[in-house]
């Protein structure tokens, strides 16, 4: 009787300690899935990493303090495409929209599919800086010898002037990176070219 009072014991241990490892993968399964949202919203509201805000309209300049945006522009070596800004910079007030042009033509005589990922530096700036509309993370597939212009429109928030962090920036520098998509590369048979792609959702993958 003892022994399969302990038997009926261990059985009952082993259960539960089945079913509390068994929670802990899906919690951990379900951490996974939400981390990335989570992680998402977090960059969105500190501007961590240089990433900006998105906002639907500018509210319109807020006193006379000005700002220049500076454009910058890299196209990865497996997307033969020329990849520039139109202006190297403008010069706005605080809570003015802003609206500048990249330019996008494919070199090769096939098409091809790129897209694009960004960001801006000081990347302090980053939860001052809204986006309203951009090219980014849509993929932009190039007729061969295809040129087209690319506007982004966006506005710097007036709090930028009261962060004690941020009130003596003057000048921001707008990035763009142009990859090749993985599907893309496949395609054409160039991913043995070694270096980060990215895929559907504009996450860079080696």
């Amino acid at each position: 009787m003892v022994q399969e009072a302990q038997k009926t014991n261990l059985a009952r241990r082993n259960r539960r300690t089945g079913l509390a490892a068994a929670g802990i993968v899906t919690f951990m399964v379900g951490l996974s899935f939400a981390a990335v949202p989570l992680y998402d919203l977090f960059c969105r509201v500190t501007g961590f990493g240089g990433t900006t805000q998105r906002s639907a309209a500018a509210p319109g300049a807020v006193g006379d303090r000005q700002i220049t945006i500076r454009f910058n522009a890299t196209t990865h070596p497996n997307l033969p495409w020329r990849f520039t800004p139109e202006q190297p910079s403008v010069t706005l007030r605080l809570g003015e929209e802003g609206l500048a042009f990249y330019a996008a033509a494919n070199r090769a005589d096939t098409p091809v599919t790129g897209i694009s990922t960004y960001n801006v530096t000081p990347e302090k700036v980053g939860r001052y800086f809204h986006k309203i509309a951009c090219f980014c993370f849509d993929e932009q597939t190039l007729s061969p010898g295809e040129r087209v212009d690319m506007p982004v429109t966006f506005w710097v928030d007036p709090k930028i002037a009261e962060d004690p962090n941020t009130r003596d920036i003057t000048t921001i520098t707008l990035s763009y990176s142009f990859f090749r998509t993985i599907e893309d590369a496949k395609k054409a048979g160039a991913l043995a070219n070694a270096g980060p792609h990215v895929g559907r959702a504009g996450t860079r993958q080696n």
